[in-house]
């Protein structure tokens, strides 16, 4: 019996020694709002990594799969690919489509260019070194009536396509969002704001909110942030020895 406790308690120490040698990596997190630091996920996505990871979040408000080029942005993930440091392995996560929609400043053909931006954009971390990983978008919380509406799912379909193209792995976090989200309604849904609904009917007269159905508030952040860590396990096992 002595010797069973001692070869399980040297397997216990083996087990734990090999999880606490993890080698560096570095996760890159590119897009819009819905990721950017102050009202997206990405941040506390970032913070549910072990130590040996170094997560960088590069999200942008306003930006589209067309604009965080334009202005010299992916300049930036270039420039972090190529220097390698002393990370294995470069995971670079890729989430547009907010703003690539009509009546964006910064749309973007959903046809034509959308596509061919993401598709662009794998090949590109690929060619670097890094590992390229497309997410679709996350969901707005907009409802008709008891059902959601999930304006962002063409946009979905297209990153999709492009990660097929090119052999990214890919995210659906737009359709796991979208059914998250119906599934707990408008009222809970609306939980996940940066701020509470307004008061339709306020006594001093009409007051400027931080509400909205696309932006996230911390348990916005948070419960997003891990549906994204549970995609990226099932997607990327390699990844998976790095997420808390």
């Amino acid at each position: 019996m002595r010797s069973i406790l001692v070869l399980a308690l040297a397997l216990g120490a083996g087990g734990a020694a090999a999880a606490a040698t993890l080698p560096p990596i570095r996760v890159i997190l590119v897009g819009d709002s819905t990721i950017a630091t102050g009202n997206g996920y990405g941040d506390a996505l970032c913070a549910g990594f072990r130590p040996e990871v170094t997560c960088i979040n590069l999200g942008a408000n306003g930006r589209s799969s067309s604009s965080f080029r334009s202005e010299g942005r992916w300049d930036g993930v270039h420039d972090l690919l190529r220097d390698g440091g002393v990370f294995q392995t470069s995971y670079v996560l890729v989430q547009f489509g907010h703003n690539d929609q009509p009546g964006k400043k910064h749309a973007t053909d959903l046809v034509t260019e959308f596509p061919a931006n993401m598709a662009r954009y794998a090949a590109e971390i690929r060619s670097l070194g890094g590992v390229p990983v497309l997410v679709t978008p996350l969901t707005r919380r907009t409802f008709n009536g008891p059902n959601l509406h999930d304006t962002l799912a063409p946009w979905g379909a297209a990153t999709r396509k492009a990660a097929v193209q090119e052999g990214a792995a890919l995210l659906e976090l737009n359709a796991d969002s979208a059914a998250a989200v119906q599934r707990m309604g408008q009222a809970e849904a609306d939980t996940l704001a940066m701020a509470p609904p307004p008061d339709p009917n306020p006594a001093g007269g009409k007051v400027k909110s931080q509400f909205d159905w696309t932006h996230l508030g911390p348990k916005g952040a948070t419960y997003f942030s891990a549906m994204v860590a549970r995609e990226l396990a099932q997607a990327v096992p390699g990844i998976a020895p790095y997420l808390n």
